[in-house]
């Protein structure tokens, strides 16, 4: 590789942690919008909406790539959308029944889930740095949310979705690497499958009625901003950065959400933020900057 062909590429890799970083800002500010937004509209509801129109968006975008695409990868991206679709029933769920606080901090445990899962993979253990990382990271949220004595069902439910996401995000760099489907094309297969699948869900469970909303201007504003920022741009540049940088440093980088989402919880719903939460803040950013630091030199 010559000496130009790899400055760009780590330009690439540089700007696509730091569009991880946006996404971890966006996906921060989500919880509370999304605790706002419960208040208009039940769970499935909410998540049915949210990605129907993220799918309409996205087909409209990407429709000439969804044309040209191959059966295979097709299948792939209804698979991560699989996936996604159970993140976000049991991160919904878990949001209606915990606080957008603990919320936010808990599902930042997929910083430790996903350097497990993609060294696990490989049949090693990740680099002791990146451990030790993870380690300090996961007890800045124990710290923040009080423990794991502390955690409630929608706790456990946000832990889940944690566990989820690192699946997903290690699944999508191996279901993609060498795809031709383009990122905006996938962001489409997967909100289109979640959109149809939470679709099923409320048919059986309520019919046609199930698929109404009775919600003001500022409902429809969370709708909105869920599935125009949070979604459709979170996701479509998740997609493309997990292609260009390793499933740990992304999974790191997302670690910083809880930080976003405890500033926000705090600017827009006035939940508490205590000497002992802003300890805890201050190790999530230690434990994150130390795994990424080392897994950028492994």
């Amino acid at each position: 590789m010559s000496v130009s062909t790899h400055i760009t590429a780590q330009r690439t890799t540089l700007w696509a942690e730091v569009a991880v970083l946006g996404v971890a800002l966006i996906w921060g500010a989500s919880y509370p919008v999304a605790k706002g937004a419960l208040t208009h509209m039940p769970v499935l509801l909410l998540i049915f909406w949210r990605f129907a129109l993220a799918a309409l968006v996205m087909t409209t975008v990407a429709f000439r790539d969804l044309r040209a695409a191959g059966r295979a990868d097709l299948l792939a991206g209804v698979l991560l959308g699989g996936i996604l679709c159970a993140i976000f029933l049991a991160e919904t769920w878990g949001i209606s029944m915990t606080t957008a606080t603990n919320a936010a901090l808990i599902i930042s445990l997929c910083t430790i889930f996903t350097p497990f899962l993609e060294f696990g993979l490989r049949r090693r253990l990740p680099p002791a740095g990146v451990m030790a990382g993870a380690t300090v990271a996961v007890s800045g949220v124990m710290v923040l949310s009080g423990g794991m004595g502390a955690l409630g069902a929608g706790d456990l439910l946000i832990l889940g979705a944690a566990g989820l996401r690192a699946v997903m995000v290690v699944s999508t760099k191996r279901l993609m690497e060498g795809s031709r489907l383009s990122s905006a094309a996938l962001t489409a297969v997967q909100a289109a499958t979640v959109a149809g699948l939470t679709m099923a869900l409320l048919l059986v469970q309520s019919g046609r009625a199930g698929l109404l909303v009775s919600a003001d201007i500022g409902g429809w504003a969370s709708v909105a901003f869920l599935s125009l920022f949070c979604t459709v741009g979170a996701f479509y540049v998740q997609n493309a950065a997990v292609r260009r940088t390793s499933p740990t440093r992304v999974g790191f980088l997302m670690g910083t959400e809880p930080l976003f989402g405890f500033a926000l919880a705090w600017a827009i719903l006035s939940e508490p933020a205590t000497p002992v939460a802003l300890i805890g803040a201050g190790l999530i950013v230690a434990g994150t900057s130390l795994g990424l630091a080392v897994d950028r030199q492994s």
